[in-house]
């Protein structure tokens, strides 16, 4: 069994496993016509099902042809043009190589004596990103990050820290133990009504209030300051604190992006943490053309930035950024098996993980083969695409444009001949469904001020006219062929 582990000894056999998976993904990209299959879930699960995992294949080769039948040739693929759901992007060939060196060399960045050079080629990534955000800091002060698994678990660790530094400072009943709990109780995180679900997954895992997150409602889609200054002084004259005001920099649905600088200078005032979300709207730090949509994002005392969304890598690569890199004191427990005598510099000291891949390394090699101007190209070009799919969609007598994009999502309704706007909400999700059923056009939907609406989300840069036509037409056609089923069901009824 020792042959299948990688070492001097099994170069030949490494290399070939990696040509035969090369192979297969030049298969999928080849062969799929379609960005997903139309095999059912039943059928999906008893093939899965049926492999029997007690009984090896014995060989790379047959596996590969398992993993073929149950795996790739269902996969959905997020860089076929017709796929326009959820924010996935294609990635980057330097990315894939990067991942290739990463995974055969396994390295562990949790430690110097584990990681070594990939601990400083992430570090010096971490202070190429906190200079692009260009964090307001007194003296003295020095901004520092962290790679995570995404935004999720950035938030959470910023969230995290945000609770300490509140619960750091003096507060209304003390700092003891039991005060800590006390206040603990009446902690509050302040944010929008867009806000990402991990906020409220945060506050829950934080051990704050089931009530802990106020939900602001928002000027159109953004955060209106005037609203969070009346509710932060609210707070406050309730006997509460507040551990942290999360702004967002790119909704999920929306792709809107709060007023940071008012939204900070808000905050400066009432000496509150500012966590801004820029999961998805972090890729605007090398924007050639609209790095100005982030102005004030400097103001922030975190941030959370996913590349593997607008800095089109592989998942997961995401980072958070501390403007005060103190901060990960808190997160900071000791143990002597990593040998701390090594160094104060480990990695470990400031992750939630122990061990984690050398992700930063995909980040790295795509900055050195496309440079920053590269990657913000292609989201200025996604965002092109997007401005003008949402000027189409605005001209089309059968489709009503919900929102203009602002980033790179689309958020639209059918509107076929005949239909009340109740009808075209009643049609969102069943067109969404059938297409997905059917595999040629993948989109998305969501619910907008109360109304149903699809949603395409635009992170391919090369995405042309005549691909946006055809899950257009695929949207018509599904949306006709529905409203036409629901007016026979009506009249059925009436009949009846």
């Amino acid at each position: 069994m020792n042959e299948h582990l990688l070492s001097h000894r099994s170069r030949k056999d490494h290399a070939a496993a990696l040509a035969a998976a090369t192979a297969e993904v030049g298969r999928y990209l080849d062969g799929r016509t379609t960005p997903r299959s139309s095999a059912s879930p039943a059928h999906l699960a008893s093939q899965t099902a049926a492999v029997d995992l007690s009984t090896p294949l014995g060989t790379l080769d047959k596996a590969l042809v398992e993993v073929r039948a149950l795996y790739l040739d269902h996969a959905v693929g997020y860089h076929h043009p017709r796929y326009l759901s959820h924010l996935n992007c294609p990635v980057t060939i330097p990315a894939l190589a990067a991942e290739t060196l990463a995974t055969s060399v396994n390295t562990a960045v949790e430690t110097w004596d584990q990681g070594t050079s990939a601990c400083l080629i992430e570090q010096r990534l971490v202070d190429w990103v906190a200079d692009l955000i260009e964090f307001d800091r007194p003296d003295r002060v020095t901004p520092d990050g962290v790679f995570t698994t995404g935004g999720s678990q950035s938030n959470l660790q910023g969230l995290f820290t945000a609770r300490e530094d509140r619960l750091s400072r003096p507060g209304p009943w003390g700092t003891t133990p039991a005060d800590r709990c006390a206040r603990l109780s009446r902690l509050r995180i302040v944010t929008g009504e867009h806000a990402h679900l991990s906020v409220v997954k945060a506050a829950r895992l934080l051990g704050l209030a089931p009530d802990a997150v106020i939900v602001l409602p928002g000027d159109g889609d953004r955060m209106d300051p005037a609203t969070l200054d009346r509710a932060l002084a609210s707070v406050a004259d309730a006997g509460d604190e507040v551990a942290a005001v999360v702004a967002l920099a790119g909704t999920t649905d929306h792709g809107a992006i709060d007023p940071l600088r008012e939204i900070g200078l808000v905050c400066r005032r009432h000496d509150v943490w500012l966590h801004v979300d820029a999961a998805y709207g972090g890729g605007l730090l090398v924007s050639p053309t609209r790095r100005d949509l982030l102005d004030g994002i400097g103001l922030a005392d975190s941030v959370t930035v996913d590349f593997h969304k607008t800095f089109f890598l592989p998942v997961a690569a995401s980072a958070l950024l501390l403007r005060d890199g103190s901060g990960f004191r808190h997160s900071t427990v000791s143990a002597d098996y990593l040998n701390p005598a090594d160094g104060d510099d480990h990695a470990v000291d400031k992750s939630l993980q122990t061990t984690r891949r050398f992700d930063a390394l995909k980040l790295w090699m795509t900055l050195r083969v496309l440079g920053a101007d590269g990657i913000g190209r292609m989201l200025d070009d996604a965002i092109d695409v997007a401005r003008r799919i949402g000027r189409t969609i605005d001209s089309e007598p059968d489709l009503e444009l919900v929102r203009r994009p602002a980033l790179s999502t689309v958020l639209f309704r059918p509107r076929p001949e005949g239909c009340d706007p109740d009808e075209s909400d009643a049609l969102v999700r069943p067109v969404r469904d059938a297409l997905f059923a059917e595999g040629r056009s993948v989109v998305a939907a969501t619910v907008v001020d109360g109304r149903p609406c699809l949603k395409l989300t635009i992170l391919d840069p090369e995405l042309s006219d005549r691909d946006v036509a055809a899950v257009l037409a695929d949207v018509r056609e599904a949306a006709r062929y529905l409203a036409e089923g629901m007016r026979q069901a009506t009249t059925a009824g009436v009949m009846s």
